[in-house]
């Protein structure tokens, strides 16, 4: 529960399952999370192993992160998490 017990890191592990994304489009998913927080939250991510980011060296600088297979691991979790919530939204 440490490494996804906030509230933020749910949300953008789960707009990674279907593949990696930029920095801004990741961000823009998630409506309500400031920049300081998506920046702080993708930080704990990559560093505890659940996310990898991608710097492309072009100009402006392109970021994409995507799931690492330690992040593929909670996949289970997390779209039973998200079933369990729409269920949850249609009673």
């Amino acid at each position: 529960m440490n490494l996804i017990g906030t509230k933020w890191k749910p949300l953008v592990l789960f707009h990674l399952l279907d593949g990696g994304l930029r920095s801004g489009m990741l961000q823009k998913k998630i409506p309500g999370i400031s920049n300081k927080m998506f920046t702080q939250t993708v930080r704990d991510l990559e560093k505890d192993g659940l996310i990898s980011r991608k710097v492309f060296p072009v100009v402006p600088p392109r970021v994409e992160y995507s799931l690492s297979s330690r992040g593929k691991s909670l996949e289970n979790i997390l779209r039973s998490l998200d079933k369990w919530g729409l269920e949850d939204c249609q009673k």
